[in-house]
């Protein structure tokens, strides 16, 4: 039985730990791309922390980031072993970042869908070395400190990171435009419009569908403007039947969460350039959609 004293230093512990939490998460979620496997990685970071000798610990903060970054590029290499077997194509989790739009970041970098999906080409040592350093800031001498490299390792990593993604997509047009762009979209894709759908597709565009197997969805990439728009308008007349949409803020862009008798069966996606769009993201599979879902109060009708 825990005595008092016990009892209040665990509760000092779990204090100290919400504190961070968001962080943690934060973190773990970036280096996963899974809001499922990031929550599980946190939750095992806290059962170490528990029963961590905390006296030895000075400053917690650092230390609980040390160990949720080690532990994630860990799992980032069993994740890619068990993505070998996923079935079609693999998207990440999509996160519902509209009450805190940075996910306990300093700033929201790493988050949107096509920078994580660059992010998956990267080795876990240098993914942890881009998220830490873009996304929270942390000067590179710490970063060294926490990944277990020397400084200028670190920001080689990191060089390396940003021209992975910065060679890797054009520049994303701004929020309001991909919103505009989003509800376009939808509209097209709903009516089946092959005209409308063509010009607004990039004619490089690539079009994901992420079901796991366990929806009915495209096990492969359709690629190219007339294919895709072709794609979406044959699918178009009992897809779309009895669809509700809303809109919300998913992983720091407009997204719309399509849904039947209020429940979210996919969540819509898009990355697009001053070429149109370039990216179509269908994530369908319903272990990915627990983090979102529609409140009680849904966004307007229009993102």
């Amino acid at each position: 039985m825990m005595g008092a004293s016990g009892s209040e230093d665990l509760h000092e512990a779990l204090a100290v730990f919400d504190e961070v939490r968001p962080r943690l998460f934060g973190i773990a979620y970036r280096m996963l791309g899974s809001a499922t496997e990031a929550e599980d990685l946190v939750q095992d970071v806290w059962l170490r922390w528990q029963s961590y000798d905390r006296d030895t610990v000075d400053n917690p903060a650092p230390f609980l980031a040390t160990v949720t970054t080690r532990l994630a590029i860990n799992e980032v290499r069993s994740a890619r072993a068990r993505r070998e077997t996923y079935v079609g194509p693999w998207l990440p989790e999509p996160v519902d970042t509209g009450a805190d739009p940075y996910l306990g970041a300093e700033r929201g970098e790493a988050l949107e869908f096509a920078v994580l999906l660059l992010l998956e080409r990267l080795s876990p040592t240098e993914r942890a070395a881009y998220v830490l350093r873009e996304a929270f800031d942390y000067p590179y001498e710490q970063i060294a400190e926490i990944i277990g490299h020397n400084e200028a390792s670190v920001r080689q990593l990191v060089s390396r990171a940003r021209k992975c993604v910065l060679d890797g997509r054009r520049t994303p047009v701004s929020v309001a435009e991909q919103r505009r762009l989003l509800a376009a979209f939808v509209a097209a894709a709903r009516s089946g419009d092959l005209t409308a759908l063509e010009e607004l597709l990039a004619e490089d565009v690539t079009s994901y569908s992420d079901g796991g197997g366990a929806v009915r969805a495209a096990k492969f990439p359709v690629e190219g403007a007339s294919r895709v728009a072709k794609f979406i308008r044959a699918f178009a007349g009992h897809f779309w039947t009895g669809v509700e949409v809303t809109w919300a803020n998913v992983n720091g862009q407009a997204a719309a969460l399509l849904s039947r008798d209020g429940v979210v069966f996919t969540v819509l996606a898009l990355n697009a350039s001053e070429q149109g769009i370039e990216q179509v993201l269908w994530m369908m599979n319903p272990a990915k959609l627990t983090a979102v879902s529609i409140g009680p109060d849904p966004p307007a009708t229009r993102p």
